[in-house]
């Protein structure tokens, strides 16, 4: 069964550092580009934004330009975990923070991301 579990959301304040993760089970995240996305208060599924993208191994990766030079996107196959580290924090970067496997419906419950101005 697969199953993706995103953690490490949570209240900060403008300027602040997270740091999510999102552990895969029933897959192995190395076969798989891996993706972060978001969904903003208000809006729909469809309305999911492609935050950051990693390959395989880690070697590239992909950013929305609203994230450029403020967050990173990393994997550890070894551990079947993908994460997101989160700077400088903006009000707008608040929104449910999901991992996927790229082109797959395997979506985890998401973790809330709430940057207070």
């Amino acid at each position: 069964q697969v199953q993706l579990v995103e953690s490490g959301g949570g209240l900060v304040q403008s300027g602040g550092s997270l740091r999510l993760s999102c552990v895969a089970s029933g897959f192995r995240v190395s076969s798989y580009i891996m993706n972060w996305y978001r969904q903003a208060p208000g809006n729909r599924r469809e309305q999911r934004e492609l935050v950051a993208r990693i390959s395989y191994e880690g070697i590239s990766t992909e950013y929305a330009d609203s994230v450029k030079g403020r967050f990173t996107i990393s994997r550890d196959n070894a551990k079947n975990t993908v994460y997101l580290q989160m700077n400088s924090l903006k009000p707008e970067d608040t929104a449910v923070y999901y991992c996927n496997a790229h082109q797959s419906d395997w979506w985890g419950q998401g973790t809330q991301v709430t940057v207070s101005s």
